[in-house]
């Protein structure tokens, strides 16, 4: 069996360290699971969510020069987005339909105010600036 990304495996947990688990997996191969990868939560020790001995499903993330990157918390989100066997499916619901588009006379407000906006902040900073000027003249 050639190894693929994406590929979900039973493999079994080999040697546990600060910074991930090494997974055996089929065809004497083993991969590694970082901490990052265990659970979709933060994880300070590894040895909380796994033991040596355990069984467990993995995906394969990546394979760089024979080494293969594992994760177990990616095949839980896939699981998760899921929906049980038989859980109701969710009603459909008809598509939005897009905003009518703007007339004239809409884009020409949007435009003026704008416009006013704009103008009304160079306004205040050129009188703060003429404000400052003739103060320090009066000095």
């Amino acid at each position: 069996m050639e190894l693929t990304v994406g590929a979900v495996l039973d493999g079994k947990v080999k040697s546990i360290t600060n910074f991930g688990a090494f997974i055996s997996l089929p065809e004497d191969k083993t991969g590694l699971v970082h901490i990052s990868e265990v659970a979709n939560t933060y994880v300070s020790d590894i040895r909380q969510h796994l033991t040596e001995g355990q069984d467990v499903k993995v995906v394969v993330l990546s394979l760089d020069n024979g080494k293969v990157n594992l994760s177990i918390k990616r095949l839980e989100e896939k699981r998760e987005d899921r929906p049980a066997r038989n859980a109701p499916r969710p009603a459909r619901t008809a598509p939005t339909p897009p905003p009518a588009p703007k007339t004239a006379d809409q884009l020409f407000e949007e435009k003026l105010k704008q416009f006013m906006s704009e103008s009304d902040s160079k306004i205040s900073s050129i009188r703060q600036y003429s404000d400052h000027r003739t103060r320090s003249r009066r000095r």
